[in-house]
């Protein structure tokens, strides 16, 4: 008997007349307005313009979702393509199913041309977006919660997640909530960078790549955990060996930019060419007007000067005839 346990939803839809709001789409936008707001304060903080981490994650979003979906679409294609199966749900993104490894990977092509087209550099804007990445996929895991998927093996523990549909495979039960530990991983993770960063003064694309290391490190045990198919090699799931690459190319990318590059980036972005004409212009003017101002007060106490000094010989002439 299980004394305790965390309740799934009963569905991960709800019907606003004749359009369907689900959850998980939710889940995901939510996140990414996170990511946007944090890295946006960030950017600024380290000399940026406020909008540009919004202008460039006009690029980065959505080719992030075109690559998570292609990444799990490629990855579990036996869900799409095998015998039974309708190729048409392939498109279906809102029933869930991102690759994180797709996302980033596409979301950083995404963000190279928002970034190239702004003239500013890549790493440094990656930096500043890096927690809040962490931060959105914590919230992104609970849209997996939603949908009743991506749980671990059978438990019986206090905080166990009770599956109750038998849909697409399922066996109702009592399972490791594996969405609830990544999610606390993530949180983790974006406090961990932003610690980081302030301490050690962080630059040169290293804050991100501390994220995609610790990420990747609890993600491995995590994926380890969980039950739903994958493809194995070697004995483990495909993603498990992902995270171990993706962790030795974080690792190996933050230790050679430390050497190559210390310290952080001084200037993030350009100052645009028209703000710094009128800059160059403002103090000329200023000056004008300045020395303009002198002139008149140097004239003006000419002036009294030789009032007064009128005032005095005349003032002298008239003694004189008294006497």
């Amino acid at each position: 008997m299980d004394l305790a346990f965390i309740p799934s939803p009963s569905r991960g839809v709800v019907d606003l007349g004749p359009i369907p709001l689900r959850a998980y789409a939710f889940c995901i936008i939510i996140g990414v307005f996170v990511a946007v707001w944090l890295g946006n304060k960030r950017w600024i903080a380290r000399g940026g313009r406020p909008g540009t981490v919004a202008d460039i994650s006009v690029w980065a979003v959505p080719f992030g979702l075109v690559g998570g979906r292609l990444y799990h679409v490629i990855t579990d294609y036996q869900l799409y393509f095998s015998e039974g199966r309708d190729w048409v749900d392939a498109f279906k993104i809102w029933e869930g199913g991102l690759g994180i490894w797709g996302a980033i990977a596409f979301g950083a092509v995404g963000a190279w041309i928002g970034c190239r087209r702004r003239g500013i550099p890549l790493p440094a804007w990656a930096d500043a977006l890096a927690p809040g990445i962490a931060f959105a996929q914590a919230i992104g895991r609970w849209g997996n919660w939603f949908n009743q998927e991506l749980y671990g093996k059978a438990t019986d523990l206090p905080w166990a997640l009770k599956i109750t549909s038998a849909e697409d495979g399922r066996v109702p039960g009592t399972y490791h909530p594996t969405f609830l530990y990544e999610s606390l991983w993530c949180i983790g993770v974006g406090f961990l960078v932003i610690w980081a960063d302030r301490r050690f003064k962080l630059g040169h694309g290293r804050a991100f790549a501390l994220y995609v290391a610790s990420y990747c490190a609890g993600r491995g045990w995590i994926e380890y955990m969980r039950v739903d198919d994958a493809h194995h090699v070697l004995g483990l799931r495909l993603n498990v060996w992902t995270a171990i690459a993706v962790f030795v190319l974080a690792v190996v990318y933050f230790v050679l930019s430390a050497k190559k590059r210390p310290g952080r980036e001084e200037i993030v972005e350009p100052v645009p060419e028209d703000e710094v004409a009128s800059d160059d212009a403002s103090p000329k003017t200023e000056d004008t007007v300045t020395d303009t101002d002198k002139a008149v007060d140097e004239d003006e106490d000419e002036d009294k000067g030789k009032a007064e000094d009128g005032d005095k010989d005349g003032a002298g002439a008239e003694s004189a005839k008294k006497g």
